[in-house]
């Protein structure tokens, strides 16, 4: 956000520092029929005293530092005859280049130096009373001067020195930084200040744009744009355009800002404009290397030479940043507006953008859950597939001899299985840890009773195993009893025997 040391058209004395709204840039490139300031970053002015930057020519970020094409007609050549523009190869007349001029210190010495003169006499020796008063008097001469309002009487015979915030020793000044424009001429940006909201000016912009053209003349061939809008402190807002003209042919080009802003303008023009709510139109062009240099050769009305030399080194970013002088209360608290207005919208723009990573968040949350349940769903499937495929590979294997190759699988299976079964492999470090588990769920300080799901078919496996193994274990012991029961009768038998064989022999 830019500043403002301009004042709109019809204001007077040092009400035209509030007056003056606050652009893209700040006012460089209004209009002002007050009398010229030490200095003055107004444009054309009507003005009985020449300041430092006074010219017949605009300054500022507005008028883009420079003279201005086109004569008084204003849009080329033929606006009024129906020629929008003055067409694609139309020449506008340049006017002789006031660069110099432009910057240069005003050829008034002598009245400078009685004015100098005059001031030193106000604030040192005053002679207005002839006694010791007037030492009093130089004291609240010296007080007005640093507060920069009021007048130094000093001499019954001459006229009292009028003292502004522009003269060297007023004390509330200082020196800040404005954003140098980077649109070229060529772009056709205009800016229009106008003393609304933004949200009426947005709600309403079809309107402004038709009016708009209106001012124009209502030319078919010229096309109003509006390039962004932004709002302002103190309820205004500032809108950025640029017209588009299209010839006979087909082709099409935008409208040079400085003939757009030489349009706006005229007397006339600058009526209409002002009965839409228009208080403010300036361009934005960028600066050229050479306007930028004799800018900052030349320090400001009433501003020490060694704060400017020591504000140029203090630049944070010389190619986007230039220089501005602060003087008075009214400007700080401008600035400190239009900072509180920029704050805000950076402000909004961050809850914007909160407000889309939260979305985003909660996106990457609902598509991370999504990724796990497909990612599930794919095992199961493929566990599915398995199964198809070993059940149909059994069919078709049915009634053949194993192969080598099959037989080598077996056996790398069976390698497997065993490595698995091994007490100190796998299967042993898998007892130990569910036995470590049991051990925590049992000494643990929540004491929770633990619920283990099992899937079906490992369940009803799990029973067909240990019905087999029942089944064997129950085979096995009527086997154990049958054979129990046999040598009891080879014990009977060869008891029997005994007894015989002991009565023969008797």
């Amino acid at each position: 956000m830019a500043f403002n040391f301009g004042a709109p058209s019809g204001t007077s004395g040092t009400a035209a520092a509030t007056a003056a709204p606050t652009g893209g840039f700040g006012g460089f490139g209004t209009t002002s029929t007050t009398a010229g300031s030490a200095f003055s970053f107004s444009a054309p002015a009507n003005t009985g005293t020449t300041g430092l930057f006074s010219q017949n020519k605009g300054f500022g970020f507005g008028t883009g530092f420079g003279t201005t094409t086109g004569t008084s007609t204003g849009l080329g050549t033929g606006l009024g005859t129906g020629l929008g523009f003055g067409g694609f190869n139309t020449q506008q007349q340049q006017q002789p280049s006031t660069l110099g001029g432009l910057f240069s210190q005003p050829t008034q010495a002598p009245a400078q130096s009685n004015q100098l003169i005059n001031t030193a006499s106000a604030l040192s020796a005053p002679t207005l009373l002839g006694d010791e008063r007037d030492a009093i008097l130089a004291k609240w001469n010296q007080l007005q001067a640093f507060w920069g309002a009021g007048k130094g009487y000093f001499n019954n015979n001459i006229p009292p020195v009028e003292f502004t915030q522009e003269n060297p020793f007023c004390r509330f000044k200082a020196v800040g930084y404005s954003c140098m424009p980077n649109n070229k001429d060529e772009d056709g940006l205009v800016v229009l200040v106008f003393v609304k909201k933004e949200a009426e000016i947005r709600s309403q912009q079809q309107q402004l744009v038709e009016s708009l053209h209106k001012v124009l003349g209502g030319n078919q061939t010229l096309t109003v744009n509006v390039e962004g809008i932004k709002t302002l402190p103190d309820d205004q807002t500032e809108v950025v355009i640029y017209v588009v003209e299209r010839s006979p042919n087909g082709t099409s080009r935008r409208v040079p800002a400085t003939t757009l802003y030489a349009h706006f303008e005229q007397v006339s023009i600058k009526t209409q404009l002002q009965q839409l709510g228009v208080t403010l139109s300036m361009t934005r062009t960028e600066l050229s290397p050479a306007q930028i240099k004799q800018l900052l050769q030349n320090p400001p009305a009433g501003v020490d030479p060694i704060i400017w030399e020591q504000a140029k080194v203090d630049n944070p970013d010389s190619e986007k940043l230039i220089p501005v002088p602060m003087v008075g209360f009214r400007e700080l608290l401008r600035r400190l507006k239009v900072q509180d207005q920029m704050t805000k919208q950076h402000q909004t723009r961050l809850d914007i953008i909160s407000e889309d990573i939260s979305e985003l968040q909660k996106n990457q949350t609902t598509t991370m859950a999504k990724i796990a349940q497909y990612k599930r769903k794919l095992m199961d499937l493929s566990h599915r597939t398995l199964q198809v495929l070993i059940k149909q590979e059994i069919q078709r294997k049915s009634g053949y001899a194993i192969q080598a190759d099959e037989e080598q699988l077996r056996v790398q299976l069976d390698t497997i299985q065993c490595e698995l079964n091994a007490p100190t492999q796998f299967k042993g470090r898998l007892n130990e840890l569910m036995s470590q588990i049991r051990m925590q769920n049992h000494f643990g300080a929540v004491k929770t009773e633990e619920r283990y799901y099992i899937d079906a078919d490992l369940l009803r496996e799990i029973k067909q195993h240990l019905k087999q193994q029942q089944e064997g274990l129950s085979h096995l012991i009527s086997i154990i009893k049958d054979d129990l029961e046999d040598i009891k009768l080879v014990e009977h038998g060869l008891n029997e025997s005994i007894h015989i064989r002991g009565g023969v022999f008797s």
